[in-house]
């Protein structure tokens, strides 16, 4: 899917000047991630240089059943540290993470989570029992 949500206002953010790193953990599994802020977007789905964006470019698997437009919460994350270098969750985006399971203080969207780069390392945590498993491959 990818775009914008047209039935939702604009959201500010703050994209960065200069790269930093996004630790994803999901299970066992880690993967880091440097960004480059000149690349972003990186793809269509979710804001431009948000977790999802950055996330997809960089094949970690996280679900997104909405397309990144704010419609579901299956993209949900939780950010254990850097949180602050991130936009504010919206009033849509905390409607939506009311709708996803094991939602704690640092639950986010990853779809509408944008880091500004002020935090040189993200560690976001991928829930495990928010993987899709099976999957069509990416292309």
């Amino acid at each position: 899917m990818g775009g914008k949500n047209p039935y939702l206002k604009p959201f500010e953010f703050e994209l960065p000047t200069s790269g930093y790193t996004v630790r994803f953990i999901h299970g066992s599994e880690e993967q880091v991630v440097t960004v480059d802020p000149a690349k972003i977007p990186y793809g269509r789905d979710g804001l431009p240089g948000s977790l999802l964006d950055i996330a997809l470019a960089h094949d970690v698997a996280i679900d997104h059943a909405c397309g990144g437009v704010l419609a579901c919460s299956t993209c949900h994350v939780k950010v254990k540290r850097g949180g602050e270098s991130c936009n504010a969750a919206s009033e849509a985006e905390n409607d939506k993470l009311d709708e996803a399971p094991g939602v704690t203080p640092n639950s986010r969207l990853a779809c509408h989570t944008v880091p500004n780069g002020n935090c040189k390392e993200l560690i976001v945590e991928v829930p495990t029992w928010n993987r899709n498993l099976v999957r069509e491959v990416h292309h």
